[in-house]
């Protein structure tokens, strides 16, 4: 509740009052002030006109400094001032970003100022200062102003109450759609793409001749979006027809490319235009860092041959590769394909934000046009009335003309005895009094007349239309082909973004298969730094490390092959073999390029075979038969396959044969059939054998006819004929060792 409280009665002359309430109501209210402030006078454009209000003042103040198309520009230093001195309360930096983005040519698909100067690049380098650069309006913008002179619209008070600013422009075209706009308020956004304002034109014409019309009937005229900056949209007819519909959703567009041919089978990928709204200079480091992470396998090189129009060059990783292939890889790795969304959100004639689709927002531009036509015919017809009646008076001079010199030479009160002689207004026994005596002659008398006849048919053509709402709707459509002429001419009015359908990715062939499949030995330390050197390593001991760095995993593979890496806490994580360091360095670090926990080691380390079986087990004795081609994992944070509780991963083997020996830190030895293992693709397992204490020490598979193999200490195999006195069942404790097997209890060395 609230509760006033007068002022100390001790201090009447220092006035005001005290407000008692609840801090969260005043919150509530305040903020709710400060959203709707934000919503309706900075972030969402009017439907009519597409502009938010700094826009409007930035165009209206360049209006009355009269920076009309055909003038001299002048600096945009003084319009800023302009601006913030008399209509938008608000910093001189704010307003002068405005202003630039609606001369960039690249970010306004119809630039409503002509700028002179740096007005930034598509690389995405700022405008120069406002004192060095000079603007004024471009014909858009005079076609969006046409008319405010007239009473066509409404106007309201600035914010010191000292002058007036226009609620709303004439906008002779759907601007909103035309130029597009962003924006973020207060628990809502707008998001609306640029479109071929000839095309939005021929929608209107089509919503004229028949207001039923679908938003599929104007999407035959008004394709979709048409950006500043050109390149391809390749969302599907479904889609934009839906997102169009609906007013919500999003389109896909991707760069413009060709193929160049540099001779001897060899080429080169040029591209000429971007997505919108992406930095060239962003995008040439986006690639560069795809080929030093070497994720772009089929990428070789990039560099930017920019001038004044976009050349983008990109070179394949080898001449086998297929143009389409290697873009259709890039599409899916960096912004030569990007996602415009739509949200067409925008404020109403009441100032209601309304998210309207397509048919919705063309109706409310109509029905604004309707209305500013109407209002400039009554403008106009006042005016014409006022001329009207003057001319009727200045008739009366020729009829009379003798009298009318009488009293203008003897007559004290001349005007008042021409009222009371010839029943003249006010108005029209001034103008006579004005006229000049060679405007007595003959020949302006015929003048005069002509004006008259003139002036009486525009009157009753207008009184005509505004007492018909068919001939209204005509003149608008009228008006809409006059600017259709003005915008639609080349190069503006030419359609730069194109459409076109991505094939599906079933359809290409796995980047993989254009990786040349080569030789090569893995190369990791027992610190984790990892490398690949080309072909075999005929002496591991020649190999170089790191101070108090030595030799953990040596493993051969092919540059095509996914490389494996079992971690103790029972995670598998998959590297391109391809994307290893060379052994010319010392490598990197693999958790660098893994999130693996700097506490767990690596186990097993090997190139992955589709198909292929091996045991997991864990440190517990717990295990089962694994199809690798459930260990492959696509993060950087691994798959979780064996869950090892409290101990850690301990085998990973290939499966040769159709036994298990395993043998456990006690040194006893169990053997049974690997039938009796479940194939699993994560979890636990079964236990493997029992133990009162330790775990599991190694295992070996084996054929049943030929029997096990372990090598001694000195190096040498031994088959292990006896090893049926050692089978029973899984999870028995098993026998001890016979004798003559090694002391590290191991089938095979470390």
């Amino acid at each position: 509740m609230t509760k006033h409280v007068p002022p100390p009665p001790d201090n009447p002359e220092e006035g005001g009052r005290i407000v008692e309430e609840q801090l969260g109501e005043a919150l509530s209210r305040r903020y709710l002030a400060y959203a709707l402030s934000t919503i309706m006078n900075r972030a969402l454009p009017d439907v009519r006109d597409g502009l938010k209000p700094v826009h409007r003042r930035v165009l209206y103040s360049m209006r009355q400094m009269k920076l009309e198309p055909g003038s001299s520009a002048k600096k945009c230093a003084r319009v800023v001032g302009d601006v913030i001195g008399r209509f938008h309360p608000h910093g001189d930096q704010s307003v002068y970003e405005a202003l630039v983005r609606l001369a960039q040519d690249f970010a306004q698909r119809y630039p409503l100022i002509d700028g002179q100067g740096n007005f930034g690049n598509i690389d995405g380098d700022n405008a120069a200062a406002m004192r060095y650069t000079e603007c004024k309006l471009t014909v858009a913008a005079g076609l969006l102003l046409d008319g405010i002179d007239e009473d066509a619209v409404d106007f309201r008070a600035t914010y010191d109450g000292e002058d007036e600013e226009p609620v709303v422009m004439p906008a002779a075209f759907p601007n909103l759609l035309a130029n597009g706009a962003s924006g973020i308020a207060v628990g809502m956004a707008t998001s609306i793409a640029p479109h071929n304002a000839a095309e939005l034109i021929d929608a209107c014409l089509v919503l004229l001749q028949r207001p039923e019309a679908s938003t599929a009937d104007l999407m035959e005229r008004m394709q979709g979006p048409d950006f500043p900056t050109g390149g391809v949209v390749v969302e599907s007819p479904a889609s934009l027809l839906e997102t169009y519909q609906t007013g919500r959703g999003g389109v896909r567009m991707r760069a413009r490319w060709f193929k160049e041919d540099t001779g001897r089978g060899t080429y080169r990928v040029v591209v000429t235009e971007m997505p919108y709204q992406v930095q060239k200079s962003r995008l040439v480091e986006q690639l560069a860092s795809l080929i030093e992470l070497k994720k772009a396998p089929l990428l070789g090189d990039v560099r930017d041959e920019s001038a004044e129009d976009i050349r983008l060059v990109i070179e394949p990783k080898s001449r086998t590769i297929e143009a389409e292939h290697l873009m259709e890889s890039l599409f899916r790795l960096c912004d030569l394909e990007t996602r415009f969304p739509v949200n067409m959100n925008m404020l109403d004639k009441t100032g209601t934000p309304r998210v309207m689709g397509l048919k919705p927002a063309l109706l409310a531009f109509l029905d604004h046009r309707r209305e500013v036509d109407q209002r400039r015919a009554r403008f106009r017809l006042a005016k014409i009335e006022a001329r009207l009646h003057i001319l009727d008076g200045l008739m009366i001079v020729y009829l009379d003309l003798d009298e009318v010199i009488r009293i203008v030479r003897f007559e004290d009160e001349q005007k008042a005895k021409l009222i009371a002689r010839f029943e003249l207004s006010d108005i029209q026994a001034e103008a006579i009094l004005n006229t000049r005596l060679r405007s007595l002659a003959r020949l302006e008398e015929m003048e005069l007349r002509r004006e008259h006849d003139e002036l009486s048919a525009e009157r009753d053509s207008l009184n005509d239309v505004l007492s018909s709402e068919k001939k209204q709707w005509a003149k608008v459509a009228k008006d809409l082909r006059k600017v259709r002429e003005i915008l639609g001419k080349e190069p503006m009015g030419r359609r730069r973004t194109t459409f076109a359908t991505a094939p599906s990715a079933d359809s290409l062939p796995s980047p993989d298969a254009y990786i040349p499949r080569e030789p090569i030995t893995v190369i990791l330390s027992e610190r984790g730094w990892i490398r690949a050197a080309k072909g075999a390593v005929a002496d591991p001991s020649e190999l170089k490390f790191k101070e108090g760095d030595k030799l953990g995993f040596l493993v051969p593979a092919e540059t095509t092959d996914k490389l494996l890496i079992l971690a103790s806490d029972g995670r598998f994580f998959t590297l391109g073999c391809d994307k290893l360091p060379s052994a010319r360095s010392q490598g990197e670090p693999l958790r660098l390029m893994l999130d693996v926990d700097d506490k767990v080691k690596i186990v097993a380390v090997f190139p992955h075979k589709a198909g292929r079986k091996r045991v997991m087990a864990s440190s517990g004795g717990y295990g089962f038969l694994l199809n690798e081609d459930e260990a492959l994992a696509n993060r950087r944070a691994g798959k979780a396959v064996l869950n090892v509780d409290d101990g850690e991963a301990r085998l990973c083997m290939v499966v040769e044969g159709d036994h298990i020996a395993v043998i456990g830190d006690n040194g006893k030895i169990l053997a049974f059939p690997l039938s009796e293992l479940p194939e699993m693709g994560r979890g636990k397992g079964v236990k493997l054998q029992s133990y009162r204490e330790g775990g599991l020490r190694d295992a070996v598979t084996f054929d049943a006819e030929t029997g096990p193999v372990w090598i001694d200490s000195a190096g040498r195999k031994r088959e292990w004929k006896e090893w049926r006195e050692w089978a029973g069942r899984r999870a028995a404790s098993g026998k001890v060792a016979p004798r003559g097997f090694p002391a590290n209890k191991r089938f095979r060395p470390q």
